[in-house]
């Protein structure tokens, strides 16, 4: 394939992976971002996030000169391609705060060449393509959205075997350059206009809230009959037209996007005169959901939440990531505390304490340590392969509250543990 010159502002989970993994393709990549500190961790081939296969990446692309990173925006003269992949965070009212994304586009203004192509990657409101070009004020410059579906803890699987590529201009020409660029994923390229690829992006998360908060829902109706939630979310996901992805009731979702953009698409459909109705719901759903673990939890301690020890295994908004950003651990944390209890952590990435009010152990025994309660928030691997017997011999209670579906119930039993669990009898 043809090597093609490659900017990409912001070294995110977004910009990082974006990167690596076009010099993976064979492209000539400079990665810019005005954390000096940051620029000179990656250009020593110090990775700042975990990601799986990120490493590797970087530092093999670094090595044969396909990759490298600057501060220096001046890098962008040469460059056929830039990529926005900057932190586009939640206001308070759901809107999306553009600040980053227009700090980025003015300090590529007076460096893109003629015939260039901005590619925004970083995910913005609808008709935010056209609000680029505005600011930009390079009518001899494109500008197409291309948004990112990548899931952290497999974003570079995600990125170089994607479901879809979705690319959105009312430029056809620049749309098809943009398209070159992956024809490595041999995956299906959508072109469409811009305002559909960006909404795309957001119905796509929105759908995905929507189905978990469906599972945590369908969950709380089998406690209540006496159904164990796992056969029946097993039995409708055969159904094709239903699958079995995103269908595990858990303690809640979060993370950096679900959040943000199930918020940010209600923003924008009031915006547009529309009430959301229907994701208002799932967002309300997902919040009930953070009390009813709380609940469970203090049902199970002995005497209440009051005065309860509680150990948390996981705080990490999923597994496979070190990001904490609007994770459903730490909410439930936080509300446990405000109950009353004392809580104990423990996840495989959080080595310093998290919050000033209670402790983040080294190993998951020693957090168990004269507990009542054990919580199970993330599915870590490595909780499926716990001691379960040097848990029930750390603890003072005798109670596992698995909110994951990770823990083996019948070897928790024979090690002396009531188990607990979210749709389960």
């Amino acid at each position: 394939m043809t090597e093609c010159k490659v900017a990409v502002v912001g070294t995110g989970y977004v910009g990082l992976t974006t990167g690596a993994c076009l010099a993976e393709f064979g492209h000539d990549v400079v990665c810019l971002d005005i954390d000096s500190n940051k620029i000179d961790r990656l250009s020593s081939g110090e990775i700042p996030i975990y990601e799986d296969g990120l490493q590797h990446l970087v530092s093999r692309n670094t090595e044969e000169g396909r990759l490298r990173f600057t501060t220096n925006s001046a890098a962008l003269d040469d460059r056929e391609f830039a990529y926005l992949c900057v932190p586009t965070p939640r206001r308070n009212d759901g809107s999306v705060d553009l600040s980053f994304l227009e700090s980025a586009v003015d300090s590529l203004r007076p460096h893109l060449r003629p015939g260039a192509v901005v590619i925004n990657k970083s995910t913005v409101p609808v008709r935010c393509t056209r609000f680029v070009e505005d600011r930009l004020r390079r009518p001899d410059v494109s500008v197409v959205s291309n948004p990112e579906f990548l899931r952290e803890g497999s974003a570079v699987a995600d990125f170089l075997k994607p479901d879809r590529v979705v690319i959105g201009s009312d430029d056809r020409e620049a749309a098809s350059r943009v398209a070159s660029l992956y024809l490595e994923t041999r995956a299906p390229i959508m072109i469409t206009d811009a305002a559909s690829a960006e909404t795309i992006k957001y119905v796509a998360n929105a759908f995905l809230a929507t189905k978990l908060s469906f599972a945590n829902s369908v969950a709380a109706l089998c406690e209540a009959v006496g159904a164990e939630a796992s056969e029946v979310l097993l039995g409708i996901g055969y159904d094709g037209r239903i699958g079995h992805q995103f269908l595990r009731p858990g303690p809640g979702w979060g993370g950096s996007c679900f959040p943000k953009d199930t918020r940010a698409l209600v923003h924008i459909a009031d915006e547009a005169g529309y009430d959301f109705a229907l994701l208002r719901s799932v967002i309300e759903t997902n919040e009930t959901q953070f009390a009813r673990v709380v609940d469970r939890i203090g049902q199970l301690a002995p005497g209440g939440l009051e005065g309860a020890s509680i150990t948390v295994l996981g705080l990490t908004f999923k597994a496979g990531t070190d990001d904490l950003r609007e994770s459903p651990a730490l909410e439930i944390v936080d509300r446990l505390i405000a109950a009353g209890a004392t809580v104990t952590g423990y996840d495989p990435t959080v080595i310093d304490a998290v919050a000033p009010s209670w402790d983040v152990a080294g190993d998951p025994y020693s957090a168990c340590e004269g507990s009542d309660v054990v919580a199970v928030l993330t599915e870590w691997d490595e909780f499926k392969d716990l001691d379960l017997q040097k848990v029930a011999d750390a603890m003072r209670g005798d109670v596992i509250f698995d909110a994951r579906s990770v823990v083996d119930r019948a070897r928790a039993t024979r090690c002396g543990l009531r188990y607990a669990g979210i749709g389960t009898r």
